[in-house]
């Protein structure tokens, strides 16, 4: 279920506030951030956040693509190793 539409897009406070921060100082930082659950909103565009993905914090830099779009998407969690091969799985047989 989605949500709410006049309760707008869900974005923690202090992502916020570091953002304005970093935007008014005028120096390209990185913003590190565990919030993966908050949305893009425009006011993140050009600015490059730290998401962290369980391990390390992978560098996401923000576009007007991204806009609406949740941090987490762009940090997987997994990683994928590939599928077996028919020929190892019959070896292991």
């Amino acid at each position: 279920m989605t949500r709410s539409v006049w309760k707008g897009p869900f974005v923690d406070g202090y992502l916020i506030k570091k953002a304005e921060a970093v935007k008014a100082s005028g120096r390209h930082e990185i913003i590190k951030t565990w919030s993966r659950r908050s949305t893009i909103i425009p006011e993140f565009v050009g600015l490059t956040f730290g998401v962290y993905n369980g391990k390390k914090f992978i560098p996401v830099l923000v576009t007007e693509n991204m806009v609406g779009l949740k941090f987490g998407e762009f940090s997987p969690t997994r990683t994928f190793s590939g599928h077996t091969a028919a020929d190892a799985k019959a070896s292991q047989k």
